[in-house]
C-alpha cells in the first residue's frame, strides 16, 4: 500500500482489482471448457435465455449496489460481492457486529468491522463446507433424519427473526408497512419463495426508505 494512500483508496483499489479477477475467472471457466471439449454453445438458444434472464439480473445487480453499500460499507460490499451469499449470510453478520459494536457502516469503524466480520465469515463457510465434504456420507443418514428436517428449514427464518426484533424494535412506526408488504407479497404472490429472498431484499430496502422519508416529511418520525 502506498504511504499516501488513504484506508478508504486502499478500500476501492483492491475492491475494484478483486472484482475484476472474479469476473475474469468466472468467464473463463466456460471458455475453458469451450476450448478444452473443442466446442461451442448454441448462440440462438445462449441468446434466448440471456434475453428472458438478464434484464432482471441487471436490474438487480444496480439496485443491490444502492441497497448494501449503505448498509456494508465500501470494503463490506466489495468483499461480499466477490465471496456472495449476502443475504442471507454475510448481511446478517455484518449488521450484528455493527450493532454489537455500536457502530455505523458510513464510519471508518463501522467499515472495518463490517470487512472484517464478512472476511470472517467467508472463511467459517469455507471450512465447514470443507468438513461437510469430507463427512458428507458418514453424516447423510443424520442429516436427512426426518427428525432434524424440520429444523434446517428454519434456519433462515429464525437467523432473519432474531435481527428483525432488535432493528423493529428499534422503530416499531417505520417497520409496520414494510412487515405489510412483504406478507402480502409472499401470501398472495405464489411465485415468490425462498429463491427470491435475494432480490426481495433490495425491493423491501427500497420501499422502506420511501416509507421513512414521507413519514419523516410529515413529521412522523
Amino acid at each position: 500500500m502506498k504511504k499516501n494512500m488513504s484506508y478508504m483508496d486502499s478500500v476501492h483499489r483492491y475492491g475494484k482489482i478483486w472484482g475484476l479477477s472474479i469476473c475474469a475467472i468466472l468467464f473463463a471457466f466456460p471458455l475453458l471448457v469451450c476450448i478444452i471439449f473443442s466446442c461451442v454453445p448454441d448462440w440462438a438458444a445462449l441468446a434466448k435465455g440471456l434475453l428472458a434472464t438478464l434484464p432482471m439480473y441487471w436490474a438487480v445487480g444496480i439496485v443491490e449496489v444502492f441497497t448494501y453499500v449503505p448498509m456494508l460499507g465500501a470494503g463490506g460490499t466489495y468483499l461480499s460481492f466477490v465471496t456472495g451469499n449476502i443475504s442471507n449470510l454475510k448481511l446478517p453478520c455484518a449488521i450484528d457486529a455493527m450493532e454489537r459494536a455500536n457502530v455505523k457502516a458510513s464510519s471508518e469503524e463501522g467499515e472495518v468491522i463490517s470487512t472484517i466480520s464478512i472476511a470472517v465469515s467467508s472463511i467459517v463457510t469455507t471450512l465447514i463446507i470443507l468438513v461437510g465434504v469430507i463427512l458428507i456420507i458418514p453424516l447423510t443418514p443424520i442429516l436427512e433424519s426426518p427428525v432434524l428436517e424440520p429444523a434446517f428449514s428454519m434456519i433462515l427464518p429464525a437467523l432473519f427473526g432474531g435481527l428483525a426484533v432488535v432493528f423493529i424494535s428499534k422503530n416499531l412506526k417505520l417497520s409496520i408497512l414494510p412487515i405489510l408488504l412483504m406478507l402480502v407479497l409472499f401470501i398472495f404472490v405464489p411465485a415468490l419463495n425462498a429463491g427470491t429472498v435475494g432480490i426481495m431484499v433490495p425491493v423491501g430496502v427500497l420501499f422502506t426508505v420511501g416509507v421513512a422519508r414521507i413519514m419523516y416529511k410529515k413529521g412522523m418520525l
